[in-house]
């Protein structure tokens, strides 16, 4: 089964990854391709309606349940500190050394690899699948960006967008669809 182990966690994930869903839809439109500014803000607006739905239906369960306690919310907050200060040194060291296009896709990698805990901490199959894909669209946004003449953060934005708003659709789904 890949859902969640509680609606409520469910309709948060729909949240949260609505909302960053959103911002990597706002950074692919740094340089995006002519005619692809319009899409990017659909997708961006997307997200957070299904982020504000998600928070909807959280509110509405808030006191149903929740897998964080004392010991995951402090494992969660261990691993949410580690992605911040990895992503933010590698986005400092990359920004020193004159390489911010880079950053994009340096950040999706942390970003990615940390779901991997985040996955197993929440008890949440699905978020392996999201973190497999945005770890796979942070290595092949570099080439596939030089290969098309792009810029990295509009391939990065725009893929790492389309995986977490499919993740917030499907985690919205499953906690309104809750058995």
């Amino acid at each position: 089964m890949m859902t969640a182990a509680y609606l409520r966690d469910a309709a948060m994930t729909a949240v949260i990854f609505g909302f960053f869903g959103s911002g990597w839809f706002g950074w692919a439109q740094d340089a995006p391709p002519a005619g692809w500014s319009r899409r990017l803000a659909a997708g961006s607006i997307l997200s957070l309606a299904v982020a504000a739905t998600g928070g909807i239906v959280a509110w509405q369960h808030w006191s149903d349940g929740t897998i964080f306690g004392p010991d995951t919310s402090r494992a969660f907050g261990i691993v949410v500190g580690i992605e911040f200060g990895v992503a933010g040194l590698g986005a400092l060291l990359l920004a020193l050394r004159h390489h911010r296009d880079l950053i994009p896709a340096w950040v999706a990698f942390v970003v990615g690899v940390h779901l991997f805990p985040v996955a197993v901490i929440l008890q949440y199959p699905m978020l392996h699948v999201a973190a497999a894909l945005v770890t796979v669209v942070s290595l092949v946004a570099v080439p596939v960006a030089r290969s098309r003449a792009v810029a990295v953060s509009f391939v990065t934005g725009l893929a790492t967008g389309v995986v977490l708003l499919a993740a917030a659709v499907y985690s919205l789904v499953s906690a309104l669809t809750w058995a």
